[in-house]
């Protein structure tokens, strides 16, 4: 288990080095003189020359790669050109909205999924099973900004039943219902995504012959698919709900700048605008750790869930 936990962690690190990498390299060839664009064409050379040096142009290429990542490693990142400020920080700050705001929409998204999948794979061919599979395929065609703008409309708009947009502080006693129909928009097409895969699972298991045999052997219906059935299906399920939290990573990255959240997406909309390297560097890193966080723990989980997969 050790051994395993190991090869996992060695693995998790070489890929958030070629990450890293990845994202300096990008950032390097990015067509055009970022320093010209932040500065503007009309400039004079010395600030020129100054925004050359704030961005570590003015260095070569390896001498520059060996501060990247350093940085990474001290948590020096560089300083923000838009914010005037270190960008750790300001992507921590991100943080405590953005992932807050996909952990509760996955909480939702499953809390829709689970038993809509496990109805449907009761009752495979039934009118339940159909119309699930029929709003997944649906769920999963409607983009979440689109379904953001339609619940802004009806529930804070015209019901004035949750705030619409902005994002008071988490000192406020209010701030968790700023999020709620961002993470309504966000978790509706996961959860749909989502079902499908929890039905799909179930009802491959309960068409095993064990199943039969235990059915046979009077146990009931509710112990049969909630202790055996579902616990035999989670290993697909818990990787598409892995697979899930780096999809809503990236969606709230949209449906921030629809309800006007200062999470990642914000900074990351700011920094593309304005061309801030050091921070779409410091962002771009950061959601890829975290993605590549969520896939480590899912596949330790899947020894806590299949006893023969530990030794694998």
């Amino acid at each position: 288990m050790w051994e395993h936990l190991l090869r996992r962690l060695v693995a998790s690190a070489g890929t958030l080095v070629i990450v890293a990498l990845a994202v300096f390299f990008v950032l390097s060839v990015v067509p055009g003189d970022p320093a010209r664009v932040i500065v503007g064409p009309e400039a004079d050379p010395a600030a020129y020359r100054l925004a050359r040096e704030r961005l570590d142009l003015d260095r070569p290429w390896p001498a520059r790669l060996v501060r990247w990542m350093g940085g990474l490693v001290t948590g020096s990142w560089g300083t923000s050109l838009t914010y005037d400020r270190p960008v750790a920080p300001l992507v921590a700050g991100g943080l405590t909205v953005t992932a807050p705001l996909a952990a509760l929409a996955l909480l939702l998204a499953s809390a829709l999924a689970f038993p809509l999948g496990v109805a449907a794979a009761k009752r495979p061919g039934s009118w339940l099973d159909l119309g699930t599979v029929g709003l997944a395929q649906l769920g999963t065609a409607l983009p979440e900004f689109w379904l953001g703008i339609l619940l802004v409309g009806f529930v804070s708009v015209r019901h004035g039943l949750l705030p619409a947009s902005g994002f008071p502080g988490w000192e406020s006693p209010r701030a968790l219902l700023h999020l709620v129909l961002p993470a309504v928009a966000l978790a509706l097409p996961r959860a749909a995504y989502l079902a499908r895969m929890v039905r799909a699972a179930l009802a491959d298991v309960l068409s095993h012959d064990y199943i039969r045999g235990a059915r046979a052997k009077g146990v009931s219906e509710r112990r049969l698919v909630w202790q055996h059935g579902l616990r035999n299906a989670l290993v697909p399920v818990v990787t598409t709900a892995g697979l899930t939290m780096a999809r809503l990573l990236a969606g709230a990255m949209v449906i921030e700048n629809v309800f006007g959240l200062p999470g990642v997406g914000r900074l990351a909309l700011v920094a593309v605008q304005a061309r801030d390297l050091p921070l779409l560097a410091g962002l771009a890193t950061t959601v890829a750790a975290l993605i590549v966080l969520v896939s480590l723990l899912v596949d330790l989980s899947y020894g806590l869930l299949d006893p023969r997969l530990r030794h694998r």
